[in-house]
């Protein structure tokens, strides 16, 4: 059927199905003789098929060019044959032509509208198509599992039809620990997805190299640095990227190196806690430091739950403009599973922005270790 909008295997989005072929005959058929038969009780039968022109323009809408090529047809051949059989005596044939003309040209109209919009629609397809296959480069599908920990969560853009937006996260099992990666690109749009790549690209490479969490953080700077310096002479904006790294390994203690990001926090016995990490400066704006790199340690026992999330999670407003509670709501959800928390989180901030919706990409991640063998 030309023009269907089937949900393939692998699309990210719900497509609209065009309408049935006996359901569209069946709905075209009962407005038309609903609309017959008000005319013959109104005895105003002539005007009242001027209702029917508007049935090529929904069909436009929701169906297909070959049932919009129908609809308008019937419309065409029902106001025509109507005009005709009821006008033999004459009299007002202007007004039964222009009536005529008008069916043909909305008829004709809504088939080219039509038309347009399936050509729309599946240029948007072929758009989304290559938007999940860069997003399946870009950001690997959670959940993620090494020897060290299970990393589950959600991640939304703000805008769906974009896929990838300004948060990033990554998972790296090097020879040092897991390395965990969760940061927010300055800015939207296409020119933020390229310095996410990079930084994701240097993190995956640099990951499993680096021995230590500052060399690894030196390595991130780097790469911002040196898409900044390819965007300025493509006219692009410079950017820079807020970021929190932390690497687990088989020790109660964890490492992080906090680059102007969210902090984390610890869930455990049914109790939320914040660690303590040094406001570093974002990646790509190193040489605005004063003092160099710091790696921060805090507990991260058997059994307990890291929350990382970026600032989509704690910068939600709700109508009032106040921000959404974000150690209130933990308190609340603590007892969840680290497969539901994300989730819940994600909702409750969702419901809380109230008609507003979101303002920002968001990105929660939940950081469990994993059984050792």
């Amino acid at each position: 059927m030309t023009g269907s909008r089937r949900k393939r295997p692998g699309d990210t989005f719900d497509a609209i199905e065009p309408p049935g072929d006996a359901e569209l005959v069946a709905g075209v058929v009962s407005v038309t003789a609903l609309v017959e038969v008000l005319g013959v009780l109104s005895g105003s039968e002539v005007w009242l098929l001027g209702l029917l022109v508007f049935l090529p323009g929904a069909a436009s809408a929701l169906g297909t060019v070959r049932q919009t090529t129908f609809v308008a047809v019937w419309t065409t051949v029902v106001v025509t044959a109507s005009v005709l059989v009821r006008n033999r005596d004459g009299g007002h044939w202007f007004d039964r032509l222009l009536l005529i003309l008008f069916t043909v040209a909305l008829a004709a109209t809504s088939v080219y509208g039509c038309h347009r919009r399936i050509r729309r629609e599946d240029a948007m397809l072929r758009l989304r198509s290559t938007a999940a296959a860069m997003q399946r480069h870009i950001l690997h599908p959670l959940p993620l599992v090494t020897d060290d920990v299970l990393v589950n969560g959600v991640y939304e853009p703000l805008q769906e039809e974009r896929l990838v937006g300004g948060d990033i996260y990554d998972v790296v099992d090097s020879p040092f620990g897991t390395r965990v990666l969760i940061g927010d690109v300055q800015g939207k749009g296409l020119a933020a997805v390229g310095t996410a790549f990079a930084v994701i690209g240097a993190f995956r490479e640099a990951a499993f190299r680096e021995p230590t969490l500052t060399a690894l953080v030196d390595v991130l700077d780097a790469a911002v640095v040196r898409h900044n310096s390819y965007a300025a002479h493509t006219g692009d904006d410079e950017r820079f990227v807020t970021a929190l790294i932390i690497c687990v390994d088989a020790e109660t203690e964890v490492q992080a190196v906090n680059c102007g990001h969210v902090l984390p926090h610890v869930l455990h016995h049914g109790t939320v806690s914040t660690p303590e990490l040094d406001p570093g400066v974002p990646l790509g704006l190193a040489e605005l430091a004063h003092e160099p790199t710091t790696v921060g340690w805090f507990d991260f026992a058997e059994g307990a739950t890291l929350l990382l999330s970026t600032d989509g999670l704690t910068e939600t407003r709700s109508d009032d403009g106040t921000f959404y509670p974000v150690d209130e709501r933990l308190s609340k959800y603590v007892g969840l599973s680290p497969t539901e928390l994300p989730q819940a989180l994600h909702e409750d901030a969702r419901t809380f922005a109230g008609h507003g919706g979101p303002h920002d990409d968001v990105a929660v991640l939940t950081v469990r270790r994993s059984p050792r063998h």
